[in-house]
């Protein structure tokens, strides 16, 4: 198998650019510089899975499982599933080549607009014209697609029985997998979906557009180098307007790999290892003397999300993944998303609300009854133990991605050099009320019972808990309401400065720049906005790139995204 990370051997000691992070915004920085002639670094702190290579067993799964928290830390820090158990929110992130695009649903959605016409938003996003652009650019290279079967999968026929209870008929949704075979625009030959459910665990069969299989790739066709196990701790500046970036490796246990930190230079930036690995190293960074806006960690929204269950419904739902290979035969799954409810207020956007039907990765397949043990369902579990989870009471489970509006009123800070999340109002948001509400009623209706957390009364307690983390480097017309400009340029801290300067040479470009939440999947948006900060970044450093399909000719396999 051809990999896209290399060897520490081969690290340079100086860049034009530095990428830090791999998801979304990593991802068009890295092809983008690549593609204008620049020499471009990413640093990746976890590993590299080729496709194929995703736990599909529990206990591998186990194995990729870090959780952290005030005084605990459990597992391997490159395992592919990053937990955060905060005081008063946990957060969950994917770790590895291609960042939270390996594990999330990979559902493609546009906010509303009343979201950019926020007044937190610098005009100019709404003047320039660039978020359309950047919303096409994004489109071009993730490609949304819907799956052709939706409205046949089980699952969606319970979505749409359940719907009925709010009024609600369910839509397609539309989803980063590629349901028919393709050539993508990096070049990369990529297989139809074969609906085994399992995109949140890391898709084995190649269809699922992450970032791994798109924007990297491209990125290495044109130069880029890729190093993986470095896990930045901060930035400073250096001499002749040059940043030096220094990282610790996660690679120690290899053979003859003794050193524990290092460092690179490079005369830009790009912090893009989303909304907390940004925000720590420049907490950090600033704590080193890097002067910064005092706005930095604010404005951590969790995006209004809920992950919920409704079990012992009265109908079938197969929203548990079969894995590839199939670990059992003739079950109707589909893709993490088939479908969702788009509720729309109209008269108050705080209110609006999306709910998707979710499947859970086979890899769980085994836990799944004894994760339901805490909150007294001891009969059916039992019975699922004796069974399977794909017969009895499991068969008719139901998981519910829903997303919506919080007041983004989370705050991230350092303690004790560990990252934390301050926010002792999360559980009172009113979206959770409201959510609450509206998937307690969709249970209902298919007749089961509503499970808010099946952790809850373990170490997971009951704080409300997020997969789309945004802000903590919001975006502000200057260094008093923001961390960063519109184009993703870091405020200028010093006394001296002006309330607008930035230092060059220094961007901030993934979630962390959002100042609010969205109230859809973020991934669409991420990556627009990305496109759009490149776009900037080009017409400032009088660079040219373009966004053109790699040769068709010379396609590489999805398990090998390298053409040679």
């Amino acid at each position: 198998m051809i990999r896209l990370a290399r060897s520490f051997d081969s690290l340079r000691r100086h860049y034009d650019v530095v990428v830090v992070g791999s998801g979304y915004g990593a991802g068009v920085a890295a092809s983008r510089l690549a593609r204008a002639g620049k020499r471009v670094a990413i640093l990746e702190r976890g590993r590299e899975f080729l496709t194929g290579e995703f736990p599909s067993r529990f206990p591998d799964l186990r194995q990729q499982m870090q959780v952290t928290g005030r005084r605990l830390r459990i597992g391997a820090p490159t395992g592919l599933y990053d937990v955060r158990l905060g005081e008063d929110m946990h957060v969950l992130v994917g770790c590895g080549l291609g960042g939270g695009s390996l594990i999330n649903a990979g559902v493609t959605l546009r906010p509303d607009p009343r979201v950019f016409r926020d007044e937190v938003w610098p005009t100019e996003f709404a003047r320039d014209g660039l978020v359309a652009e950047g919303y096409a650019r994004a489109a071009r290279w993730i490609r949304p697609a819907r799956d052709p079967d939706a409205a046949q999968r089980t699952k969606f026929k319970a979505l749409a029985l359940s719907g009925a209870a709010l009024g609600e008929e369910p839509v397609v949704a539309p989803v980063a997998v590629s349901f028919r075979e393709t050539i993508n625009p990096a070049g990369i030959r990529q297989p139809a979906c074969t609906g085994c459910g399992d995109c949140c665990g890391g898709c084995n069969v190649g269809a699922k557009n992450t970032v791994a299989l798109t924007y990297l790739p491209d990125a290495v066709q044109h130069g880029a180098h890729v190093f993986t196990h470095a896990a930045v701790r901060h930035v400073a500046q250096a001499a002749r307007g040059r940043w030096r970036v220094h990282f610790a490796r996660q690679d120690k246990e290899a053979p003859g790999k003794t050193a524990d930190t290092m460092s690179v230079s490079a005369d830009i930036v790009v912090l893009a290892a989303g909304t907390l690995g940004s925000t720590e190293i420049l907490l950090r960074s600033r704590e080193r003397g890097l002067a910064l806006s005092d706005r930095l960690g604010r404005r951590f929204s969790a995006n209004g999300d809920i992950i919920a269950f409704g079990y012992g419904a009265g109908l079938p739902v197969n929203a548990i993944g079969v894995g590839h290979p199939a670990k059992v035969s003739d079950l109707d799954v589909g893709a993490a998303v088939s479908g969702q409810l788009e509720i729309v207020d109209e008269d108050d956007l705080a209110r609006s609300l999306t709910i998707q039907e979710g499947v859970l990765p086979s890899a769980l397949a085994p836990i799944l009854p004894a994760l339901f043990l805490p909150n007294g369902r001891l009969l059916g579990a039992l019975q699922s133990l004796i069974s399977g989870v794909y017969k009895g009471p499991f068969s008719s489970l139901q998981t519910f991605f829903a997303v919506s509006h919080d007041s983004a009123g989370g705050r991230l800070a350092l303690e004790d050099d560990r990252l934390a999340l301050q926010w002792p109002s999360a559980k009172d948001e009113p979206v959770y009320q409201r959510v609450d509400a509206a998937l307690e009623a969709l249970v209902r209706r298919a007749g089961g019972r509503y499970v808010k957390n099946p952790l809850a009364g373990t170490m997971m307690g009951h704080q409300p808990a997020t997969a789309h983390p945004l802000g903590g480097c919001s975006v502000g017309r200057e260094r008093e309401d923001g961390v960063v400009n519109h184009k993703g340029q870091v405020f200028d801290g010093n006394p001296h400065a002006g309330s607008a300067d930035v230092h060059e040479g220094l961007y901030v470009i993934d979630g962390s720049v959002i100042p609010r939440s969205l109230g859809v999947n973020p991934l669409l948006t991420i990556t627009a906005l990305a496109e759009r900060a490149l776009i900037h970044l080009a017409r400032d450093l009088n660079l040219t790139f373009d966004d053109a399909p790699r040769d068709r000719e010379r396609a590489a396999a999805a398990d090998a995204p390298l053409l040679t």
